[in-house]
């Protein structure tokens, strides 16, 4: 008579194991108001989370504001930066569990500051503004003058500046800062270049403050480069070590350069061609041990026909199949294997069938004859839809996603593909995809048509490549539109995302 209520409770017991990990891994949307002043025209950066706030930087014209929201979304306060002169130029943020680094640029006559200054979880002051540096220009000079860059424990932050007047011979200043915006070393060095061939990869910093870069030719225009070149600066040294990848005639495709803190070491990646304006044929890679100052590794690994039909599906053109993919990012593991990301993009409009990405943006240091300052990421907030300037001709286009998995000596561990078909023509920011890195597996967020809605999509990949299509996300405004491509992690398992709502610009924080 007694075995019935045991058998019951261990079936109940079986069932909370089992309803568990769904609840668990269930999705919770939390949506901001709209703002009065905040609308297409409004230019922002995600800084995150800051104490028990989350925090956006907003920029309307000459009017410069903190919103400040708590964990539901809800807006606390609106902190106007009234200490920002109004001729200000860009702001990078460098934000800590508990305060935020503000490092702020604004002209005043013919001299352009570089300040910082330290916010708590308010928005507010907690020092009075630094002055980390100035720069004295012509008036006809361009005032892009100051990038930042930090660690990725951010322990260490730089500031430099790159004078090109000399288009021969670039002149660095580069300033090294603790935590603490104390400063550690102040250094100028010369960069011997070949005028109108020479370009920069991006600029990073590791743990021990030392600053890696790569310097490529791209001859005659062409989009395909050459000639590879890794340059470092040690924290304490005020010299460039530069080593030629002897990359030789290999046609290259934009090279993506990630730090390896953990393993000390620093990897190069590009899609490789057989020749000029040919077809993607495989990846390039080079793994740089930072102990020994020596090449580690260089391979190049041809895509083969498996891989092709993975990318673009059983009727494409084989040959083809890469020539639309851009590398998104590049994830490090903890044993020193990695995982590489890449997109299918691409344009079409009445003037061209096809065009890809981005490749005139960021990467060019010529300008101007008396734009004597090179800046690789100036404005690094951005305005979603006008930075095409809403052009109803081109019509943008994000397809499959590809992910790659590498061992330490890399060696293709796994492949696989998350398939989708995205394009809008008034913008690019409804398209694409944004990663969210939860520790046990990767979650890419990107926009579907589901019923003739737009609606946010989540499928996640494991350790071992399996791919999982999760249910569409709970609590979805179908009068929101996401633009995850903008989105920014600010926890292990939040990510807030920026939206449109009718003709504002609103926030989603989404915790998984």
């Amino acid at each position: 008579m007694m075995k019935y209520p045991i058998v019951g409770r261990l079936l109940a017991v079986v069932l909370v194991l089992v309803w568990l990990p769904l609840v668990s891994s269930a999705q919770k949307i939390s949506y901001s108001e709209s703002e009065r002043d905040d609308s297409r025209r409004t230019n922002f950066e995600i800084i995150g989370r800051v104490g028990a706030n989350i925090l956006v930087f907003k920029n309307n014209r000459s009017d410069n504001a903190i919103s400040v929201y708590d964990n539901d979304m809800k807006l606390v306060e609106r902190v106007k930066l009234d200490y920002m002169d109004d001729r200000w130029i860009n702001v990078d943020f460098v934000p800590y569990p508990d305060h935020v680094w503000m490092i702020y640029q604004f002209q005043r006559k013919g001299i352009v500051y570089c300040m910082g200054v330290k916010l708590n979880q308010q928005a507010k002051m907690l020092t009075d503004p630094i002055e980390l540096d100035t720069t004295r220009i012509g008036w006809s000079a361009s005032n892009k003058i100051y990038t930042t860059v930090f660690s990725d424990d951010k322990q260490k932050i730089m500031v430099f500046k790159i004078n090109s007047r000399n288009p021969n011979n670039f002149l660095f200043t580069t300033l090294l800062f603790n935590n603490d915006l104390k400063l550690l070393q102040k250094h100028r060095m010369s960069l011997a270049m070949e005028e109108r061939n020479d370009y920069f990869t991006d600029f990073l910093v590791d743990n021990d403050g030392d600053m890696v870069f790569g310097k490529f030719i791209r001859k005659n225009g062409s989009d395909n480069i050459s000639d590879v070149r890794l340059i470092r600066k040690k924290a304490e040294e005020d010299k460039f070590s530069i080593t030629d990848l002897k990359t030789g005639e290999r046609v290259l495709d934009e090279v993506k350069i990630k730090i390896d803190n953990t393993n000390r070491r620093y990897l190069f990646t590009a899609l490789y061609y057989k020749q000029k304006r040919g077809n993607v044929e495989g990846l390039y890679t080079v793994i740089w041990d930072k102990a020994s100052d020596a090449m580690l590794r260089e391979s190049m690994m041809a895509f083969s026909d498996d891989l092709r039909r993975l990318a673009k599906g059983p009727d494409a053109n084989l040959r083809l199949a890469f020539n639309d993919y851009f590398i998104k990012n590049m994830i490090v593991k903890k044993d020193g294997g990695y995982i590489m990301v890449a997109e299918s993009m691409y344009t079409t409009s009445r003037g061209g069938t096809f065009n890809r990405w981005d490749y005139m943006y960021g990467n060019n240091p010529w300008a101007s004859p008396m734009d004597y300052y090179y800046s690789p990421y100036y404005n690094s907030w951005g305005s979603p839809w006008n930075r095409w300037g809403n052009s109803q001709a081109t019509r943008y286009h994000a397809e499959n996603i590809m992910i790659l998995s590498f061992d330490k000596d890399g060696n293709m561990e796994w492949n696989n593909v998350i398939p989708k078909s995205q394009f809008d023509d008034e913008s690019e920011g409804l398209v694409s995809h944004q990663v969210m890195n939860t520790g046990g597996e990767l979650h890419f967020l990107f926009n579907l048509y589901e019923r003739r809605t737009l609606l946010l999509n989540d499928q996640s990949i494991g350790p071992e490549g399996q791919i999982t299509r999760r249910p569409t996300l709970k609590g979805l405004d179908r009068a929101v539109e996401f633009m995850p491509r903008y989105g920014k992690q600010i926890s292990a398992r939040s990510i807030i995302i920026p939206c449109q709502y009718r003709n504002y610009l609103t926030f989603a924080k989404v915790d998984f």
